[in-house]
């Protein structure tokens, strides 16, 4: 092994490793209770008529919810949703969800760093939906033990 490829692998993880992707699947019962529970009762949420009233192509789910649904490819690989330490995004496009048949967000991600004097792991996300990008630089930061 190079001395290039010791310094990017530790504690068996290694730049470029992919993480088990994830679909996440959202429909309006899922959204009417995100909204319960976060107390973001925006009606573009779940009132379909209202958010084509506003401009919206249909009912859109939370950015929260999206985001939520996305880090959970990177807690369940690191086995602790408390080793994340930093987690960041933007919001590219929204999920439309359809009422028939809710919607679908691929999740996928990919270690991009390591840092090995402070332990951590750098994990780059990817959210997609329909074949949009739902997110954009959306990183992880994992605290490894």
């Amino acid at each position: 092994m190079s001395n290039d490829t010791a310094r990017r692998r530790f504690d068996g993880v290694a730049v470029g490793d992919v993480l088990p992707p994830r679909t996440v699947h959202v429909d309006r019962a899922r959204l009417v209770q995100y909204a319960g529970a976060s107390l973001d009762r925006n009606r573009i949420h779940w009132d379909e008529p209202f958010a084509k009233k506003v401009g919206l192509p249909d009912v859109i789910a939370h950015g929260m919810f999206t985001m939520g649904a996305a880090i959970t490819v990177v807690t369940d690989w690191a086995g602790d949703a408390g080793a994340v330490v930093r987690y960041g995004t933007r919001f590219t496009k929204p999920v439309v969800v359809p009422y028939d048949a809710g919607a679908d967000i691929e999740v996928s991600a990919s270690v991009t760093s390591l840092d090995e004097a402070n332990r951590q792991v750098t994990v780059d996300v990817a959210a997609v939906c329909a074949g949009d990008r739902v997110l954009g630089r959306a990183q992880a930061v994992v605290q490894l033990a």
